[in-house]
């Protein structure tokens, strides 16, 4: 997709950050926008900076984790621009920061319940509106580059990134023929407000990390240094141009992703340690390959 002029974007978390960057960059290229946050104050706000602006924008106050309002809101986009979005942006997303050994239930019902089952949601609920439609698309779905490696203090976060960063290759291999493309973006540090999100946690979902002002102050240091929301938003429009599948505009993550997945794929057996054993797994594979899509899959 190059052209974005009246196309449909739909932004979760797009009240502010990331999401609000993406809303004002695809804006000014001529989308209509919906954005949808937890937050109604936030929602209004950024309403008025987009149709300041001159953008064509439509809010919607959602918890992404709410499937029935997930579904609702995606009528009420159609209903407002008259048809189903052709950019999806799952964009939302929660972190709290802690020892591993200190996570609580409550904090990976939240986090994960936030930054994957929302996405998941995403996916479920508009996926089929946009095969439906007939038109092509595209989707980007922000993980981080967290999602590529552990932490000791953000095990729920990483595993939650990790796991929408695998869910967006299996979607990509199963969307190309549909002509709807998907991207998955990678930041390592953006300007937003993502240390006040434990102001957006329920209360039944108790934390096991120590989470108050100062705790938001220390983060929002670090935060302040990160890439502009649009500048990011610019890089995710030429990977939509170009049809990236990863979204990764930080150099100085080069050399420590490298090094990490060296060390993934120098942990595999040398070919010469079961010749015969990869030999027959290997065959097994192509021919299970070979029937698969007769077996499985409905269009078939």
């Amino acid at each position: 997709m190059k052209d974005f002029q009246n196309q449909i974007a739909f932004i979760t978390g797009g009240a502010s950050g990331a999401g609000l960057g993406q809303a004002k960059v695809f804006g000014a290229a001529g989308a209509r926008v919906a954005i949808a946050d937890v937050r109604p104050a936030a929602v209004e706000h950024a309403l008025g900076e987009l149709r300041g602006a001159g953008i064509e924008a439509h809010g919607i106050v959602l918890d992404i984790t709410d499937r029935a309002a997930y579904a609702r809101a995606a009528d009420e986009v159609e209903a407002r621009f008259g048809a189903a979005p052709t950019l999806l942006f799952n964009t939302a997303g929660v972190n709290s920061f802690g020892a591993a050994e200190n996570t609580t239930y409550g904090d990976y019902d939240w986090i994960m319940g936030v930054t994957l089952g929302g996405v998941v949601n995403g996916m479920v609920t508009f996926v089929p509106r946009m095969i439906a439609s007939g038109k092509p698309g595209h989707i980007v779905t922000v993980s981080s580059i967290g999602g590529f490696m552990g932490s000791a203090l953000t095990a729920p976060y990483s595993a939650a990134k990790a796991a929408v960063i695998n869910l967006m290759e299996s979607y990509r291999l199963s969307l190309e023929k549909h002509n709807i493309g998907v991207s998955v973006c990678c930041p390592a540090n953006i300007k937003s407000n993502i240390a006040e999100a434990m102001h957006t946690r329920p209360a039944a979902m108790k934390s096991g990390y120590v989470e108050n002002e100062a705790t938001v102050a220390s983060l929002h240091s670090i935060y302040q240094h990160g890439m502009e929301p649009t500048e990011l938003a610019e890089h995710v429009k030429r990977g939509i141009e170009e049809n990236q599948l990863y979204i990764i505009p930080y150099p100085e993550m080069k050399e420590p992703l490298r090094q990490h997945f060296d060390r993934i794929v120098e942990s595999v057996l040398p070919m010469e340690a079961d010749p015969e054993g990869a030999k027959k797994r290997t065959e097994a594979l192509a021919a299970w390959a070979a029937d698969r899509a007769r077996v499985f899959n409905k269009d078939s």
